[in-house]
């Protein structure tokens, strides 16, 4: 076991690493652009809530990059319809670059990852990543 969390570290620490330079040219913080390719990347969640839940950020932590991202004009705050209380967390068209940029970095540092590897390996990997999810998303239900 302690190989995979020595991964999940190297993986964590690497991609900082390879972030910190786009930060940097964007005045931003990491959390702060963490939460904007979260947003991006994953349109089904929309809320503050949403962030602190499924990427585990502590709330104080979220809420004072949020507000520095709508102050700057990255997010705009919307009523969700049917709920006053909640607020979604959306995407302003100054946000665009960034995220196009986010996203490339994202995607190379993806193929970085498999730099050396045959497609097949590859191809291998992913489809035991797909059953692996799957089987944590039974593990979490309380499946099997």
């Amino acid at each position: 076991m302690d190989i995979s969390i020595e991964f999940v570290r190297k993986i964590g620490t690497a991609y900082s690493s390879a972030c910190k330079p786009l930060c940097q040219r964007w005045r931003i913080p990491q959390t702060a652009f963490d939460i904007l390719m979260f947003l991006v990347n994953n349109p089904q969640y929309k809320t503050a809530r949403d962030i602190v839940e499924i990427r585990k950020i502590k709330a104080n932590l979220v809420s004072v990059n949020v507000d520095r991202l709508v102050t700057e004009g990255y997010l705009e705050r919307k009523a969700i319809e049917g709920d006053r209380r909640k607020l979604q967390l959306v995407c302003t068209s100054k946000a665009e670059p960034l995220t196009e940029e986010g996203r490339k970095l994202q995607q190379d540092f993806l193929e970085r990852l498999f730099v050396n590897t045959r497609e097949e390996d590859k191809k291998g990997f992913l489809a035991v990543m797909q059953i692996m999810e799957q089987n944590l998303d039974d593990l979490l239900k309380g499946e099997k």
